[in-house]
């Protein structure tokens, strides 16, 4: 039975977002939560009736902050922030990141920082239990003040306007609510700026990308380890000592784990003597110096987009001594650069994951396996194209790694003067993301190959493990085929976490 998941605005993790987006676990408003933020209400409805102005609330934004709002008004403001704030383009995000979205925006707001009713956090929540999602284009957010545009296309089918999405299916967003017993919210004041400000756009496509990545780092090693054993490469350069005397935290991890993929290999003790290599090419012999400053990444990453999806980033912050207090929290630069950081890191994996491939296909440099890995090189072309279409994923990924977080255009009159760019770091890492996954799939294809010319010897058991997967998903190439869709099921595989 599936635990409902407690959403309290200060304890989510990031495998509650990807059992919450992926996996469809079941969510709630914690009851203590929803205390909080009904005191919280209550402070901006008596600063409102004290005839307080409060940025956001009885002003306009950004640039109109310093007009006034008069009260007959209020719920009209909200409303046409909304409205005019959803103006994104281009592909719409996945259901899983528009239902990580949704999770974060309901966390925030539980948070009790908001000022808003406990009903909106609920609907929310109640919409993700009933497989309910918006369209959101994924252009058009500069990450400040927050992901403006895809969290008001959020925001939008809580009112009932636009269409929402349940499985297959597009509709009216009132008519799709009322199916399933839900009413949309009437805006009240402070409440639309709070739907609309914060990182959770970006945030929701990091940590599920940060997901990703981790399967990834780890089925590298796989694909490296068998590339290896296939290529019948030597161990030596990850003993442990070497890597001690160094000190590098992720560099000392890859080895341990590479170590522990290729013990008690015959493959490795049928050359073990004789064998007149002193020493690999970089792509096997430094894959900890390359692998592992990736893991550090991956541990930094999560403690930044950890603390992110518990953050507070709606403005102005209302706390429960009355203060209402303008800042910026609401800006994503943190999680920018993390974003960036990965896309650099996975961007690595792929180059020596590429020139991997290389070594198993040329017949100058693959120690005896035959030309592209076919018994009938010439006739056959074997994974010729397999590793062209790896160098053509490689070199994406490195224009894809440029940063974006670097990047600032002045938007909002010049108000909004330095901002992040985080959401095209995020949907740049997405892509990246995809990419691995696919040269990676091509890697564990070469190298089952390339083991399977190596029989009747043998590889330790988790490459044996690893090849059995492969095999399980498509059979060894005997004559040519049609690629593409080889690559497509172990790229399903990875994704799967089949690898690990």
């Amino acid at each position: 039975m599936t635990t409902t998941l407690g959403v309290d605005g200060n304890s989510l993790t990031l495998q509650d977002v990807v059992r919450v987006a992926r996996q469809r676990a079941p969510v709630r408003l914690d009851e203590s939560a929803r205390g909080r933020m009904q005191r919280v209400r209550d402070i901006v409805d008596r600063k409102l009736a004290s005839g307080e102005v409060v940025y956001g609330v009885n002003t306009g934004f950004g640039k109109l902050a310093d007009v006034a709002i008069p009260p007959d008004r209020l719920a009209e403001l909200q409303v046409n922030l909304v409205r005019s704030h959803a103006a994104g383009v281009g592909p719409l995000l996945p259901e899983d990141e528009v239902r990580a979205m949704m999770l974060l925006r309901a966390n925030v707001l539980a948070k009790g920082h908001s000022g808003v009713r406990p009903v909106l956090a609920e609907l929310l929540l109640e919409m993700l239990n009933a497989g309910l999602y918006p369209p959101v284009p994924e252009q058009g957010s500069v990450g400040a003040s927050g992901d403006l545009a895809p969290l008001s296309h959020l925001a939008l089918s809580l009112l009932g306007e636009g269409d929402l999405i349940s499985g297959t299916r597009r509709a009216g967003a009132a008519a799709l609510l009322a199916e399933h017993g839900l009413t949309p919210i009437e805006l009240g004041p402070k409440e639309g700026v709070a739907l609309a400000n914060g990182t959770q756009a970006h945030t929701a496509v990091a940590a599920l990308a940060l997901s990703d990545c981790q399967v990834l780092w780890e089925t590298a090693h796989v694909a490296g380890a068998a590339t290896l054993e296939a290529l019948m490469g030597t161990p030596v350069a990850f003993d442990e000592r070497i890597h001690a005397v160094r000190g590098q935290l992720g560099q000392a991890h890859s080895a341990a784990l590479l170590r522990r993929l290729l013990a008690n290999s015959e493959i490795r003790e049928s050359h073990r003597h004789g064998d007149p290599r002193v020493q690999d090419a970089y792509a096997l012999r430094c894959m900890p110096q390359v692998h592992g400053p990736v893991h550090d990444l991956l541990r930094f990453a999560g403690d930044i987009i950890g603390r992110e999806i518990n953050a507070a980033t709606d403005n102005p912050l209302v706390f429960e001594d009355g203060s209402l207090l303008s800042g910026g929290n609401f800006h994503g630069q943190a999680v920018a650069m993390v974003l960036d950081m990965l896309a650099i890191g996975m961007t690595n994996l792929a180059v020596i994951a590429e020139r991997r491939i290389d070594r198993l296909v040329h017949p100058d440099l693959n120690q005896g396996l035959p030309p592209f890995l076919t018994k009938d090189a010439g006739v056959s072309s074997g994974f010729m194209m397999a590793q062209v279409t790896a160098a053509a994923l490689a070199s994406e990924c490195k224009v894809l790694s440029h940063p974006a977080s670097v990047d600032s255009i002045p938007t909002d009159g010049s108000r909004e003067d330095v901002v992040p760019m985080a959401m095209g770091a995020a949907w740049k890492l997405r892509r990246i993301v995809g990419n691995v996954r696919n040269v990676l799939a091509i890697e564990l294809l070469c190298a089952a190959q390339g083991i399977d010319f190596r029989r009747p010897l043998t590889s330790s058991a988790a490459v044996e493990a690893a090849h059995a997967t492969v095999r399980s998903l498509v059979p060894m190439m005997e004559r040519d085929r049609v690629v593409s869709g080889d690559i497509l099921l172990v790229a399903g595989g990875i994704g799967e976490g089949k690898f690990l």
